[in-house]
């Protein structure tokens, strides 16, 4: 029996250490794991937790594409209500997108700006992305030295007018200058001469959406991506994958070598276009959702290592911008709010292909600290952060958008009946309550 008492041990059949799910117990000191033993080693805690038999400790998701929106358009979303949202679904760490705030987060002045509102309302931890526009590459390395974890740009119109978009070569210049200090480029990455060229999106019909978006303006936008990572040797990073054409190319830059990482989403997953009705602007995103086929291929990338990790690209806005009742996918907000869901929606799906879920942690928690190089997040490790969630893995709920914590109640998944409940979250060894926000703002090099 040890002596030493934790101010947290928490014991059950079912724990997901590195070496997969185990019976352990896990002692917490100062919000970090210090101790992980065989269950029946009678660690002792000041608090001390009992797995119920239908639990699973899992770490903490690490959701590294959520666009908070606040300061400036904190009616679409904010810090406590994106934060709270993240507890409610497992995730402990959020790293936030430059844009959709004003100001978008492209001058240390704008990212101080967006830390002073996120330090007193954040539930779970925090970090940011930069952004990268015409005009700011001599921004980016003083960005980096106050703790951004990457720099993030559109090769097309970003949808927001004070975020504009990089021509390649502008991306090309800009990569070049985060290869001198060793950062990430993540990419939007749809070309806008295909998407000009495409038929129009307006009216009701799903299928005219989808044909305005069309995988060709993916995959040459990615191929573009490819090269002047190649040229270059900088990290590059290719956001919110939705065309499985693209895979091949994606596998056959990584076997080259080029420094490339790739993620998905659960919209992309989990829905399909031909279940899409007419009207139903709550599916709109872009890149869009696209067909049965092409989802398979998405989950084959993931199974064979070509997609890295699974991220919720969470971009909510308020109810009139969905523009609800003429449902025209023409002049409607693109984004689709997930943060709560998106575990209990990759669980669903992939536990019906038989993939366990120490696989589905690993894309939505391991994989994403590692893309934001997170030293102590992510799995559940000596000498990490004590940030958990209780995951009843059998147990199902219907998606009702009024119990979800985002701020505009709106979901593409309403109704839709999923498998797997959070039932705590912890945060550095602490339970929220989602009452007091004790989330700290990260910065790169020191998370």
């Amino acid at each position: 029996m040890s002596s030493e008492t934790y101010d947290l041990v928490i014991r059950g059949e079912r724990i997901l250490t590195t070496a997969g799910i185990a019976p352990r117990e896990i002692g917490v000191r100062d919000g970090v794991i210090v101790a992980m033993e065989p269950l029946g080693n009678g660690l002792d805690g000041a608090t001390v937790v009992e797995l119920a038999p239908d639990e699973t400790l899992i770490p903490g998701l690490v959701d590294s594409h959520v666009h908070v929106n606040e300061p400036g358009r904190t009616e679409w979303e904010g810090f406590a209500s994106a934060t709270k949202a993240a507890a409610a679904g497992g995730v402990t760490t959020i790293i936030d997108m430059p844009l959709n705030s004003i100001p978008p987060t492209v001058t240390v002045d704008a990212l101080e700006q967006k830390r002073a509102v996120a330090e007193t309302q954040s539930f779970v931890d925090v970090g940011f992305w930069g952004g990268a526009i015409p005009g700011n590459t001599a921004d980016l390395r003083p960005l980096h030295d106050e703790g951004v974890f990457g720099f993030k740009c559109f090769l097309l119109h970003s949808g927001v007018d004070e975020f504009p978009h990089l021509e390649a070569d502008e991306m090309e210049t800009d990569m070049a200058e985060l290869k001198t200090f060793d950062s990430l480029m993540i990419v939007h990455a749809e070309d806008s001469r295909s998407i000009d060229r495409a038929p129009s999106a307006e009216g009701d019909q799903y299928s005219k959406f989808l044909a305005s978006r069309p995988r060709g303006a993916e995959n040459v936008a990615i191929a573009e991506v490819i090269e002047r990572a190649r040229w270059t040797g900088a990290r590059a990073h290719i956001l919110h994958l939705s065309s499985s054409d693209a895979l091949p190319m994606i596998a056959t830059a990584k076997r080259d070598g080029v420094h490339l990482t790739v993620e998905t989403c659960p919209h992309y997953l989990t829905l399909l276009s031909e279940e899409i009705p007419n009207g139903a602007t709550a599916f709109k995103c872009c890149p869009p959702i696209r067909e049965a086929s092409n989802r398979e291929l998405l989950w084959q990338g993931l199974i064979d290592g070509t997609i890295d990790c699974i991220v919720s690209d969470h971009s909510p806005s308020t109810l009139d911008l969905k523009d609800l009742e003429n449902g025209d996918f023409g002049v409607a907000w693109g984004g689709v709010s997930s943060l709560q869901l998106g575990l209990s929606l990759i669980w669903s799906e992939a536990r019906k292909r038989g993939i366990p879920l120490e696989r589905v942690v690993e894309w939505m928690s391991a994989r994403p600290a590692k893309l934001a190089r997170l030293q102590r997040k992510g799995q559940l490790a000596l000498g990490y952060d004590a940030d958990f969630s209780v995951f009843a893995a059998d147990d199902t709920f219907v998606v009702d958008v009024n119990k979800l914590h985002h701020k505009n109640p709106i979901s593409p998944y309403a109704g839709k009946a999923l498998s797997g409940i959070v039932r705590t979250t912890y945060l550095r060894g602490e339970a929220l309550d989602l009452e007091k926000p004790t989330g700290r703002l990260l910065r790169r090099g020191a998370a």
